[in-house]
């Protein structure tokens, strides 16, 4: 494979969701911090910055729950760029300040964005149609045809029955009779307006910082979890796509069998597709969705890769992932649908973990998808361990120090057994000393030990969560997989601690001749 026809050429970057910048608003958004995060990026030669979804989280905040596949976070709405654009006063943009902590808390924060949405919304229908804002906000409403209004009227019946999954809802709603959504539409017009001027605000703010990433030279990493949450818009609409009871319900669910998270395996709860239904109109939807991303990232990582080849399928009533089987799925064929569309090399990651065979390994390469190496499975008993090692990563990768869903490395060295993994002490201990063997060192710098290997190897790009780049422990773990609360949580209180510490690793970029130092620049996706 030559250089262009790949998707990065030693780049590196930073895994830090928009809900973690600081700001004085309880969550991270779209607003100045966003714009000088990215300025903190270019400036350090970094040329990447990764990020979770952006869709509307759901069940336990989770961004890989979303309530749409296509329509973002409303926490993500900056009240510094609304009252910049003149849509909401000073005393409201005082009154929604939060105090400072490490952690997002969500109820406090959804209570003051609806506040927010609600006097936006206010103040934005009062405007005269031929306000280029209200222009706009048609021309967005046109664009995005497709997909908001059916929405808009899911977001608002969800709020009107207090929140509750779709299937709880009253049968004429939960079963979508043309009369109870004819109702619906009608009685609740005004929530359904401020839902889809929240997607037209969102679009527009994260436009901006997007602009903000062209101009300084970094791309933005998207994510896209293969599969979308029950208790959402997609289900509720397209129920036809996925294999569910007559009730709605799923019929089976998505999961892993037993792995190093869980000695029972996952159960996530998300319903399987019908495959059937999806090849019958040559894949529509599913073409949508990845356009749908692409609108708002320069490259996509999917999650769970592994599930295009062959998924875990647990029958709907299971407790627990044990008693699930493998059953395939029609991947090359959505891959040519997708290279149809957009033509190579597909601005695509495939987060190839798990249980791994020869059938992912040739649909990856088949479409020359970069793969992920996490660097701290290279240590320990893993089966594929060797290929996890900094010395083994090819040009054709993605490496990181961990994920979203590693503990960090400072907790990953400092680890307990039977807290955030499967791990016994003994194999916790023996993980120990092999990395202290591998780097030579007294792990008193750990974290930047694995970094600096990180840059150091021939992977194509080289990702590093900023709880690593920080050298933060346990304490500041993105999301700990199965447990059902309590993740996502993590947030910067200010950029000052980063500054030093993002300053050593714009020294290591050099030495490395990584980001803004490599020899070969790899341009933005147009």
């Amino acid at each position: 494979m030559s250089d262009s026809d790949r998707l990065f050429q030693r780049d590196c970057g930073i895994l830090l969701h928009p809900t973690s910048l600081p700001n004085a608003y309880g969550v991270g958004d779209f607003g100045p911090a966003a714009h000088r995060w990215v300025d903190l990026l270019a400036d350090s030669g970094q040329s990447l910055w990764q990020i979770l979804p952006l869709n509307p989280a759901g069940y336990g905040d989770s961004p890989y729950q979303g309530l749409s596949a296509f329509a973002a976070n409303p926490v993500f709405l900056s009240p510094e760029s609304l009252h910049a654009m003149g849509l909401i006063p000073q005393e409201l943009l005082d009154s929604l300040r939060l105090p400072p902590g490490a952690e997002v808390d969500y109820a406090r924060v959804y209570a003051n964005k609806v506040q927010l949405s609600k006097r936006v919304a206010d103040t934005f229908f009062k405007l005269d149609e031929e306000n280029p804002l209200r222009v706009a906000y048609a021309a967005f409403l046109q664009d995005e045809a497709e997909w908001i209004d059916e929405f808009a009227c899911f977001y608002a019946l969800k709020d009107s029955f207090g929140g509750v999954a779709w299937t709880d809802w009253p049968t004429p709603f939960r079963d979508r009779e043309p009369e109870a959504l004819e109702q619906a539409r009608a009685e609740l017009a005004d929530e359904m307006a401020r839902a889809k001027l929240e997607q037209f605000l969102l679009r527009k703010q994260w436009d901006a910082v997007r602009a903000t990433a062209r101009k300084r030279g970094v791309r933005i990493i998207g994510d896209l979890p293969i599969f979308v949450a029950h208790d959402s818009v997609d289900v509720w609409c397209w129920r036809h796509l996925f294999r569910l009871n007559p009730d709605g319900s799923p019929s089976v669910m998505a999961g892993v069998p037993p792995d190093y998270f869980s000695s029972t395996g996952q159960l996530w709860g998300n319903p399987l597709y019908d495959w059937s239904a999806h090849r019958a109109d040559g894949f529509a939807w599913w073409r949508k969705r990845l356009r749908q991303t692409l609108a708002w990232v320069d490259v996509v990582r999917i999650d769970h890769f592994r599930g295009f080849e062959a998924c875990w399928e647990i029958p709907g009533n299971a407790k627990t992932a044990m008693d699930g089987h493998w059953v395939s799925a029609p991947g090359r064929e959505v891959f040519e649908a997708f290279v149809e569309d957009r033509g190579l090399p597909l601005p695509v990651i495939a987060e190839d973990l798990g249980v791994i065979t020869p059938e992912v390994v040739e649909l990856r390469d088949r479409f020359n998808l970069p793969g992920i190496r996490v660097e701290q499975f290279a240590f320990g008993t893993d089966p594929m361990k060797d290929t996890f090692s900094p010395e083994a990563y090819s040009p054709n990768c993605v490496a990181y120090t961990g994920t979203h869903d590693n503990d960090t490395v400072v907790g990953w060295f400092n680890s307990v057994a039977g807290e955030g993994s499967t791990r016994s002490e003994e194999q916790i201990r023996a993980e120990r000393e092999e990395a202290l063997a591998y780097f030579g060192g007294d792990g008193s710098e750990i974290h930047f030990d694995f970094i600096r290997s990180l840059y150091a190897s021939n992977g194509g790009a080289a990702i590093v969560p900023i709880q690593d780049v920080l050298g933060l422990g346990s304490e500041a773990r993105m999301n700990t997989p199965g447990r059902p609360s309590g993740s996502w949580r993590w947030r910067l209180r200010s950029f000052e601690p980063i500054l030093a510490p993002m300053q050593q690793l714009k020294t290591l970029t050099a030495e490395t001749k990584r980001g803004a130092h490599a020899p070969v620049m790899t341009p933005l996706a147009s």
